[in-house]
Formats: structure tokens, C-alpha cells, sequence
């Protein structure tokens, strides 16, 4: 299915730029802006392209029959989004469990516009201590890529403005559903 996703992400001329920083084993890996069906596609055709093995999370609703099975084969686990703490305290338990693991988070939590990102994201890789690393997908010009890492401070305001200077720079594919404003 990778393979699939990876011919139809070249096949609409998607390019991929950037690469994780030198010698990241672990992070959390944001998936922005996510307001599509489409981000999923380029997103999982892109990380053939960088050859990157990630685990995301998705509501648990996706792995039913008869798409649980692709799901959990691109790396999917689901989430119960009505249980945000024991979430987070799950995967601070599994990053913390492997050598090397990427965990790739939308922050949005949603393809529709928010007012207020979902924290977890931040929450994890705090926990785990381990680097928060910027993915993205630009489709004014049609780029998937993986910008900067920032280790969390503990300042989530400060670290949330760094994060989202950075995203301000791209084009989501509905950029009205997009926001990067006073999201924390």
C-alpha cells in the first residue's frame, strides 16, 4: 500500500525536501496542516519517499473492516479520543519502550478548522524528552517535507509560536481550515 500511495504522490508531481535531523532514533513527528483526506495519501507516499517506518495515531473508528488490517500495516494505532490522558501517557510508556521509534501526531487532531490545537503531541515528546520534529505538507507547491526539531522547554506558549511561525510558511489544501493562531 506504501507503494501505491508513494506512485500516486509522484505521480502528482509531489517533491520532498528536508530529512530528520542526524541521529534522531526517536521523535514526534507533526503532521501539519492536516485538512484533507488527501494528507493522509501524499503523507504516507512521502514517508515512502524518505524511507521512514512511522507510527501515527488515528481515530480508532478508521480500523474496522474492512480498512483495519491497511491501517495497521502503514503504521496506524488507534485512538480513543475520548481518553486524551491515558493516550498520552501510552505513548510517552511506548516511545520510551523501543531503541528507535517516530511517532507522527497531527496536531490539529481534525481536518476541520480548530480554534485550539490538541496538546498531546506536546505532552508526549515532553514526557519521552525527546524532540518534536516539524512535518508538512505544502500543497501551493506541492512539497513534502520535514522541517526543524525542537526539543520542548516546558514553555508550551514559547515552543507552541516557534511551531507555528514555521507552519505559517505553508499551504494547507482547504487553507481556510487551516489555523495557526493563538492555538495553545
Amino acid at each position: 500500500m506504501r507503494k501505491l500511495f508513494n506512485w500516486i504522490f509522484r505521480k502528482h508531481g509531489w517533491k520532498i525536501q528536508g530529512g530528520l535531523p542526524l541521529g534522531t532514533k526517536k521523535c514526534v513527528l507533526l503532521a501539519a496542516p492536516h485538512t484533507s483526506n488527501w494528507d493522509f495519501v501524499y503523507g504516507i507516499g512521502a514517508l515512502e519517499e524518505f524511507n521512514l517506518d512511522v507510527k501515527y495515531l488515528a481515530k480508532k473508528e478508521l480500523f474496522r473492516f474492512p480498512f483495519k488490517g491497511m491501517f495497521e500495516s502503514l503504521g496506524g494505532v488507534p485512538v480513543d479520543r475520548s481518553k486524551s490522558n491515558s493516550m498520552v501517557d501510552a505513548m510517552i510508556e511506548l516511545i520510551n519502550s523501543k531503541d528507535e521509534i517516530i511517532v507522527m501526531i497531527p496536531p490539529e487532531g481534525t481536518r476541520s478548522r480548530v480554534d485550539k490545537w490538541k496538546s498531546g503531541f506536546y505532552h508526549v515528546a515532553l514526557g519521552a524528552q525527546v524532540p518534536i520534529v516539524l512535518g508538512y505538507l505544502d500543497y501551493k507547491n506541492k512539497v513534502a517535507g520535514i522541517g526543524p526539531a525542537l526539543m520542548p522547554s516546558g514553555d508550551k506558549e514559547k515552543d507552541y509560536k516557534v511551531i507555528c511561525d514555521f507552519y505559517k510558511k505553508t499551504t494547507a489544501k482547504w487553507p481556510e481550515n487551516f489555523n495557526c493562531e493563538n492555538v495553545f
